[in-house]
């Protein structure tokens, strides 16, 4: 472990000393990248704290923040933490019912928002909330207190000692932050991470990327969520450039303008980038698309170990098709690391043979998160896997094919819920992640299911959804699909299409596009879906095969079946599309 950083507001210090540069932190004012320098980012943050001390905030307090991604989130962030207070950041997209829970259980004092619209729903439901003291927006709108005006507030009056003393009494055990861990069922868990939780992954994984300041970023995912955030404290622990975005759809453009050469994503995204490229590779013409799709269809059979004669024609097809690819992507998007949910292994495979490095890495909210990643060790990196466990973690497999977990990422606990926290430990002290998985061989970890979503046919047969879900949206017509059959006769899904690629199908096809309803109607596009499932039944044993399905609207976190971080909300799905289940099993 780092024998300076013992909290995570150390790494302030780190970047005054170390990486003093012009342009530090990037984000977005009216279509202008806008930079801070490491000292902005140092005395704004101190300030920030001051600012925050005058209006009454003491060590232990419960701040929320609900923004997308921009760079002020760190000022407030590294002041909260040398203030003694603990972070709750929160996601922009959440539903009232969960910011009223939220706000009432983690009893927090004061709320910073991002926008009007943000801040006129917040304080509404704030109005109910006893503790909450005052809203702030994290910039000026007409006249809310806001984010700047409380820094300047700290420069006129600082208040040195006091905050050195704070400063000094807190350790690396105390909690930092209560993460709302969205939850795929019932209220929302408060995941409480102390300094050493986050710093001991920090440790974990500073070390894989290159140690060279020069280097630039990308951040789009959520900061609230720790995935995003642990690696935020990262990219500032070895020095890197960071460029924000708020808009996760400009991830194209601002890989151009930024010229990232790391990033940080979820499976979703690289399956959106590589639909859109083969969807541009659709419209091309004779020895060009010929080319195009023979180059695709080569990178889908990428491995590490493969023949001279596969390198062979790789360098071809890096010459003729990918360059094209790392040119549209800025130049010098070179690292991507995947995380949140399990990546397809021909996306893995193709973005490798493309020049993309993709390390693929797995964890929880409650492991800060990471468990285990890939790296460019010795048997660091093998595709299909999520590399081996975490410098410092520990990791092995119950007896029925549970993932469990030891280590100093390991959080603290559920906020107010001891029983919770009771129930995910074993008797000897081992976290148990809820995942079912095995470790390889070679030392990597595989992960194939959640133990809760295993369930059983009516005769007997064990189905794991995870798996043939993961296969099922494979198909680029299908967006999202659900697989169900507990105690039925037969598995089936509930299938949520990719409209955006059907559209485009039904041009090339010569078939009127209307609507979605329309659409999922249509006995064309129903059977075309139906001949994809046909093709991922003939990778399933018997018991496994997709008999029935229905299609359903698109699935959205606004609409209520996903969670913020894209997971599936089975019991919602369930609920909601209740007829249609009741179709398929009448």
């Amino acid at each position: 472990m780092f024998e300076k950083e013992k909290r995570l507001f150390d790494i302030l210090d780190r970047l005054i000393v170390n990486f003093s540069k012009e342009k530090l932190l990037a984000g977005k004012a009216e279509s202008v990248w806008e930079f801070y320098s490491t000292e902005d980012y140092y005395w704004n943050s101190h300030h920030l704290a001051y600012g925050l001390i005058h209006e009454g905030l003491q060590p232990g307090d419960k701040v929320i923040s609900i923004t997308y991604n921009i760079p002020e989130w760190n000022f407030l962030d590294m002041a909260l933490m040398m203030a003694g207070a603990i972070h709750v950041p929160v996601y922009p997209n959440m539903t009232n019912k969960d910011y009223e829970y939220i706000f009432q259980h983690s009893e927090a004092k004061f709320i910073f928002v991002r926008g009007e619209e943000l801040y006129q729903r917040v304080s509404e439901i704030a109005t109910r909330i006893p503790t909450i003291k005052k809203i702030f927006t994290f910039k000026d709108l007409h006249g809310f207190d806001h984010l700047f005006s409380l820094i300047e507030k700290g420069r006129k009056y600082p208040l040195h000692e006091q905050l050195k003393s704070i400063k000094s009494s807190i350790q690396e055990d105390d909690v930092v932050t209560i993460i709302y861990t969205s939850g795929t069922t019932g209220n929302p868990k408060g995941v409480m991470l102390t300094h050493k939780n986050i710093l001991s992954n920090v440790w974990g994984v500073y070390v894989i990327p290159p140690q060279d300041p020069s280097m630039v970023v990308l951040s789009f995912l959520p900061l609230c969520h720790i995935y995003e955030r642990m690696m935020n404290y990262m990219y500032q622990y070895n020095g890197y450039t960071i460029y924000y975005l708020e808009n996760i759809a400009a991830i194209a453009d601002a890989l151009v303008e930024s010229k990232a050469h790391i990033m940080t994503s979820v499976p979703r995204v690289l399956e959106s980038m590589h639909d859109k490229i083969l969807a541009k590779g659709r419209k091309l013409r004779g020895l060009k698309k010929l080319i195009f799709f023979w180059a695709v269809q080569l990178g889908y059979q990428f491995d590490f170990d493969r023949n001279w004669w596969y390198r062979l024609r790789l360098a071809v097809a890096r010459r003729l098709v990918f360059s094209k690819w790392k040119h549209a992507l800025g130049g010098n998007l070179d690292l991507i690391v995947s995380g949140g949910a399990k990546l397809q292994e021909r996306l893995g495979r193709l973005f490798w043979a493309a020049g993309f490095r993709v390390m693929e890495g797995y964890g929880l909210t409650e492991t800060s998160p990471v468990i285990a990643v890939s790296n460019f060790e010795t048997n660091g990196i093998a595709i299909g896997t999520v590399g081996p466990p975490l410098r410092g973690v520990q990791v092995k497999i119950a007896e029925d094919g549970e993932i469990l977990c030891k280590g100093p990422n390991v959080m603290k606990g559920y906020y107010k819920e001891p029983e919770l926290t009771r129930e995910v430990f074993t008797e000897d002290g081992w976290f148990k992640t809820g995942d079912i998985g095995y470790l390889t061989p070679l030392g990597q970890l595989k992960i194939t299911d959640r133990k809760k979503e295993i369930f059983k046919t009516a005769a007997g047969k064990y189905i794991i959804p995870q798996m043939i879900e993961n296969l099922l949206k494979e198909s680029p017509f299908i967006e999202n699909a659900m697989v169900i059959g507990d105690n039925q006769k037969f598995p089936a899904a509930l299938i949520s299409p990719n409209y955006q690629h059907i559209e485009s199908w039904c041009k090339i096809k010569g078939i009127t596009f209307t609507n979605e309803e329309e659409m999922r109607k249509h006995p064309v596009v129903v059977g075309r879906i139906g001949k994809e499932i046909e093709k991922i039944n003939q990778k399933l044993a018997d018991h496994e095969k997709i008999i029935k399905y229905e299609l359903t609207p698109t699935w959205s976190v606004s609409t209520g079946e996903l969670t913020p971080t894209l997971k599936l909300k089975r019991r919602i799905i369930l609920e909601k599309y209740r007829n249609l289940i009741e179709k398929i099993y009448a």
